[in-house]
């Protein structure tokens, strides 16, 4: 069986400066990107919708398994650590290039999957 790539080489994410108790940012989890703990929801998704104006609320149905704890923790987060935040939003947009894929239009309303190397 063929080994599988190893996936674009990803720029480090900067340190997280104020940890949340419902967001987490593992190297051996989704390449560091912070997502909301016990799920595979990206903070950087929740932050890029909420950036583009969509409510709260709108979030809330989006994402019901998440609760509004888990979700306004997350954009708590981004908003201490949004150069993490953004940087993970970078490289998501340069896996799109990478991939010869365009996001719809200013809105990313699709998260981008990384595909992250993984040992045997």
């Amino acid at each position: 069986m063929a080994k599988p790539k190893r996936p674009m080489n990803l720029m480090p994410l900067p340190r997280v400066l104020v940890p949340h108790p419902h967001v987490r940012s593992d190297s051996r989890l989704f390449d560091g990107s912070p997502h909301v703990e016990g799920s595979r929801v990206p903070v950087r998704r929740l932050w890029a919708w909420h950036r583009s104006g969509v409510s709260i609320d709108r979030l809330l149905k989006r994402y019901p398994r998440l609760g509004p704890a888990r979700v306004l923790d997350a954009l708590a987060f981004a908003y201490d650590n949004e150069a993490v935040v953004e940087a993970d939003l970078a490289r998501e947009m340069a896996a799109f290039e990478a991939a010869d894929r365009k996001p719809v239009g200013l809105r990313p309303m699709k998260q981008q999957t990384f595909e992250f190397w993984t040992s045997d």
